[in-house]
C-alpha cells in the first residue's frame, strides 16, 4: 500500500475517533445533569498504544462526591418504591442501546485502556449481557409468606433494596465491570454513585449517557470521575447515609476499603486481585489445553483477574505443551489495537509495562529461560512482547504474585497431589483452569483447589448468569447469577398476627 493510500484509510477512522471523543461526556454525573467539577479541577485521559492525549475531564472534589451522595440518597426512596418492572424495562432499554452503539463502546475502550476492537467487541457482548440478565432478574426477588411452626404468627419475608451504593470499577473491563455492579443495584432498587478508574473513565461516562437515554431517574446513577480516588471515597464512604460499597481491584486497596467500611458496618463485595493456577494433566487433550491456556492468559493482553497467572503441566506432556503454546504466541501481533489485524494491544500505562519487565527479569534471574518473548516493545505507546518462560522455580516472582500482563510461566509437577500443593499455594483465590480428560478427575480437583471459580477445559468461564468472585484474600461476595441481585438487597421479617387467631377451631372449639 502507497503512503497516499495508507493516509487515506487512516482518514476515516481518526475522523470517527474525534467525532466519538467529542460525543462523550467529560463532566460529573450529579443528580441527573452533566456538570464540572467544583473547583474547576481536570484530569487527562491518554490512549497507551500512542501515549497521545484523547480527553481532558472533569475531576471530581471531596464537595463534588457530597453532592453526588446527596443526589443518590434524596432518590433512595422514590427509586425503592418504583415497580419492579420498571426498573427492570429501563436496564432492557438500555441492553438494547448498548447494541446499537456497540461500535462506539468497542472503539472507545480500544482507545482509553489498549485492548484490540475485535476483543473490544467481545466486552461490549459480555458486558452488555449483565444488563439484560438483570433486567429479567428484576421481577424475580422473591420472597415468602408462611406460617410460624407454632401456627402463632404468620412470616412475612421480604427483601429489599440495601438502599444508596458506592461502586468502585477497574480499569481493565471498563464496559462490563460497570454493568456488572450498576445492572443488579438498578434491579433491586438501589441508587449509586459510580468512580471509574481514572485510567479509563471514557467507556463508563459513555455508559452512563447510555442509561440516561433509557430513562434513569435523575439522582438514581451519578458518576464521579477523578484522578484521586480518596477525594470521592473518603467522604461518600463516611457518609451515614451510605449502606454498600462494591469494589473490584487490587486486594491491598480492597483491605483499606473494608476497614473503612466498618465504621459505617457497611455490606462490601470485594472482587480482588487473583493468581490463578492452569492445571494441565497427562490425560489432557494438549491442543484442548493450549487452546484454553491462550484464552485464560492472552485474553486482554492478561490484565485480567481471572488470567491463568500460572500454567501448572505434568511432567509428562510439558515438552509438548510449551511447543504447541509457543508456536501459538510467536503467531500473535502486537500493535495499536486500532489496526487490522493486531491482536495485542499495549499495556495499560507505562509502570504496568515496568512491572511486566521486572516480573520476566526476575524469573530469569533464577534460572527460568525465555521460550518466547521476554522484552518490551520500542517505540511509542506501552507494548510488551507476549512471553512463554520455561523452567520456573517456585520462588519467582511471576509464581508467587499477580502478574497482570502477557507473561505465561510453565511449573511442571509429579502428581495430583503436587498439582494441588501448588495450585493453593497462594493467598489468593479467584479463578483457576483444569485440563483433564477424566471428569471424575476434574471434579475431584474441583473439590480439592480453594478458588471460587473453574474452568473445567475451557479458558473463559465468565458468564452474567453465573456467581462471580473468590475466596481467601481473592475478596467476598459474588457478581452475576442469581446471586448478583442479593448482594444489593437487605432481609426484612415482619411477623404478622395470626389471621385464625379468634376463629374458634371446628374441631375443639378453641381459637386456633
Amino acid at each position: 500500500m502507497s503512503i497516499t493510500d495508507q493516509a487515506a484509510t487512516a482518514a476515516p477512522i481518526q475522523d470517527r475517533i474525534s467525532a466519538l471523543l467529542a460525543k462523550t461526556p467529560t463532566g460529573l454525573l450529579i443528580d441527573g445533569q452533566w456538570r464540572e467539577a467544583s473547583d474547576g479541577g481536570t484530569f487527562e485521559v491518554e490512549n497507551p498504544a500512542t501515549g497521545e492525549v484523547l480527553a481532558t475531564m472533569a475531576s471530581a472534589t471531596r464537595e463534588d462526591a457530597a453532592a453526588a451522595m446527596d443526589a443518590a440518597a434524596n432518590a433512595q426512596e422514590s427509586w425503592a418504591r418504583t415497580p419492579a418492572r420498571v426498573r427492570s424495562e429501563i436496564l432492557r432499554r438500555a441492553f438494547d442501546l448498548v447494541q446499537e452503539r456497540a461500535e462506539d463502546l468497542a472503539l472507545l475502550m480500544t482507545l482509553e485502556m489498549g485492548k484490540p476492537v475485535a476483543e473490544a467487541m467481545g466486552e461490549v457482548k459480555y458486558g452488555g449481557e449483565f444488563l439484560r440478565w438483570f433486567s429479567e432478574e428484576a421481577v424475580r426477588d422473591y420472597g415468602r409468606y408462611v406460617q410460624a411452626p407454632e401456627g402463632t404468627l404468620r412470616m412475612l419475608v421480604t427483601r429489599k433494596p440495601v438502599g444508596p451504593c458506592l461502586l468502585i470499577t477497574p480499569w481493565n473491563f471498563p464496559l462490563a465491570m460497570a454493568t456488572r455492579k450498576v445492572a443488579p443495584a438498578v434491579a433491586a432498587g438501589c441508587t449509586m454513585v459510580l468512580k471509574p478508574a481514572r485510567l479509563t473513565p471514557l467507556t463508563s461516562q459513555y455508559f452512563a449517557q447510555i442509561m440516561i437515554d433509557a430513562g434513569i431517574p435523575a439522582g438514581v446513577l451519578n458518576v464521579v470521575s477523578s484522578k484521586s480516588a480518596g477525594d470521592v471515597s473518603e467522604p461518600i464512604m463516611a457518609d451515614p447515609r451510605l449502606r454498600k460499597v462494591s469494589f473490584t481491584g487490587s486486594t491491598p486497596v480492597g483491605k483499606q476499603l473494608m476497614k473503612a467500611a466498618t465504621d459505617n458496618v457497611l455490606r462490601t463485595s470485594m472482587e480482588l486481585g487473583g493468581n490463578g493456577p492452569l492445571i494441565v494433566f497427562e490425560d489432557a487433550d494438549i491442543d484442548k489445553a493450549v487452546t484454553g491456556a491462550m484464552a485464560a492468559k492472552m485474553r486482554n493482553m492478561g490484565e485480567a483477574c481471572t488470567a491463568a497467572n500460572r500454567l501448572l503441566v505434568h511432567e509428562d506432556v510439558a515438552e509438548e505443551f510449551i511447543a504447541k503454546l509457543a508456536e501459538k504466541m510467536s503467531a500473535l501481533t502486537v500493535g495499536n489495537g486500532v489496526e487490522d489485524g493486531v491482536t495485542v494491544g499495549p499495556m495499560v500505562e507505562a509502570k504496568a509495562r515496568d512491572s511486566v519487565e521486572e516480573f520476566v527479569a526476575d524469573a530469569v534471574e533464577r534460572g527460568a529461560k525465555v521460550v518466547v518473548g521476554g522484552s518490551r516493545v520500542e517505540g511509542p505507546g506501552y507494548f510488551f512482547q507476549p512471553t512463554l518462560l520455561r523452567d520456573v522455580p517456585a520462588d519467582a516472582r511471576a509464581v508467587r504474585e499477580e502478574i497482570f500482563g502477557p507473561v505465561a510461566p510453565v511449573v511442571t509437577f509429579a502428581d495430583e497431589d503436587e498439582a494441588v500443593a501448588l495450585a493453593n499455594a497462594t493467598e489468593y483465590g479467584l479463578a483457576s483452569y483444569v485440563f483433564t480428560e477424566n471428569i471424575s478427575r476434574g471434579l475431584r480437583i474441583g473439590d480439592r483447589i480453594e478458588f471460587g471459580l473453574m474452568g473445567l477445559n475451557v479458558g473463559v468461564i465468565s458468564n452474567a448468569a453465573a456467581p462471580f468472585g473468590g475466596v481467601k484474600q481473592s475478596g467476598l461476595g459474588r457478581e452475576g447469577g442469581a446471586e448478583g441481585i442479593a448482594e444489593y438487597t437487605t432481609t426484612q421479617y415482619i411477623g404478622v398476627e395470626n389471621p385464625w387467631a379468634d376463629v374458634p377451631n371446628p374441631g375443639t372449639g378453641t381459637p386456633a
